[in-house]
């Protein structure tokens, strides 16, 4: 039998999987900030309750810093995709991806600014606007130079940072900020809120944290761009020995570099070389074993609800948000540091059998998510309610 990857024009369900993924896993790890002062702590010691060291030990080496590459490579994987689709059909490519990645933009800053500071839209749109350059590059070169920017400066860094840790081991703790995060998130006005929201997206989001999250989450995109070229996603069939030296290879070396705080030392240094170089392997890993499954009807047909949450990413992350900060903030439940690490990965979990449950009836009606649907609208300035399903 003759294998063929899927046309330019048909929605591939295992991109969508590994969306759906991906966004469990994000909730998971955004899970902690949502509870509790998360970026002001030494996560090794602050959390004492009965089964939160476990817990926390499972999502720092299975999920943290592995799931935010897997979907920033899929929203790369998607730019190529977009590009292609407008090369075969002889349309132009940049004006409609800056129309898009703007309203992208746009969702980002009021989901950051009004809902919560761990907001990952902004920084994808600005790699999405960075990416379009890149674009017409070889595929051979976007992979290069995308390990390149990564690997480089991360590697520096992470010298500077053992050399830091010979000096001081200690996780910096700000005590201060920590109170200001209680007293604003759980019981504060929401011009206080706010405030602290604003507080806490520029601790991350200052000017040396940018280039860092530049040179982290753009060779993602790129990455993805180049696979989208090759359409190694579609042709996980006819590739099927890449795709299990990736699961197995990936796993393996990620799932060492993930345990090095855990075998060695828990310090900034180890728990950058875990999440920079482990998470990314990883993720990788994650990936190709999904790719895998899909190319089993029975498996894909048990997994489709996760392809359906990830078929409305949009929704679904943005969703994740209303509900968290809703629990959690003074102007909901006010619960805000009142939440262990079980009790809150337990949370994450029926949150996202809801949204599960949400996309199941939805897409029973519509092709796309609301939000997705909004998106589309506001870019093209049509009603795409029934619209194809090739908008991967």
């Amino acid at each position: 039998m003759k294998l063929e990857p899927v046309t330019l024009d048909e929605r591939v369900e295992s991109i969508d999987l590994m969306r759906g993924v991906a966004l469990l896993g994000i909730l998971l790890v955004n899970m902690l900030a949502f509870h509790s002062p998360f970026s002001y702590i030494d996560p090794y010691t602050w959390f004492d309750a009965a089964g939160d060291q476990t817990t926390y030990a499972f999502i720092d080496v299975f999920v943290q810093a592995s799931f935010y590459p897997l979907f920033a490579m899929l929203f790369g994987y998607g730019l190529g995709m977009q590009f292609l689709r407008a090369e075969s059909r002889n349309r132009p490519f940049a004006p409609m991806a800056v129309k898009r990645l703007a309203i992208l933009l746009l969702f980002g800053i009021l989901h950051a600014f009004l809902l919560w500071f761990g907001d990952i839209l902004i920084t994808y749109a600005i790699m999405g606007f960075l990416l379009i350059g890149m674009m017409r590059l070889d595929s051979k070169w976007l992979l290069t130079l995308g390990v390149i920017i990564y690997a480089v400066p991360q590697a520096l860094l992470l010298l500077i940072l053992f050399a830091a840790v010979a000096m001081d081991s200690s996780f910096y703790v700000g005590i201060q900020e920590v109170q200001n995060s209680v007293a604003a998130y759980g019981g504060g006005t929401y011009a206080e809120i706010f405030r602290q929201r604003f507080d806490d997206w520029m601790y991350s989001n200052n000017p040396l944290n940018y280039i860092v999250l530049i040179v982290t989450i753009l060779p993602f995109t790129m990455v993805g761009a180049a696979a989208a070229k090759w359409r190694l996603i579609e042709r996980t069939r006819e590739m099927k020995k890449l795709w299990i030296g990736l699961a197995v290879g990936g796993f393996v070396i990620g799932l060492l570099l993930k345990l090095t705080p855990y075998l060695i030392d828990k310090n900034i240094a180890m728990t950058y070389l875990q999440d920079i170089f482990g998470g990314p392997l990883l993720a990788v890993s994650y990936a190709a074993a999904i790719a895998l499954i899909s190319q089993n009807l029975k498996a894909a047909k048990i997994l489709r609800p996760l392809a359906k949450a990830g078929r409305m990413s949009l929704t679904t992350y943005i969703t994740q948000s209303v509900i968290a900060t809703t629990i959690f903030y003074s102007y909901g439940l006010g619960l805000y540091g009142q939440v262990s690490v079980l009790a809150g990965t337990l949370l994450a979990l029926g949150i996202f059998v809801i949204q599960l449950i949400f996309a199941e009836l939805w897409l029973t009606k519509f092709n796309q998510g609301p939000l997705e649907m909004l998106w589309r609208k506001i870019t093209y300035g049509l009603n795409f309610t029934k619209t194809n399903n090739s908008d991967n």
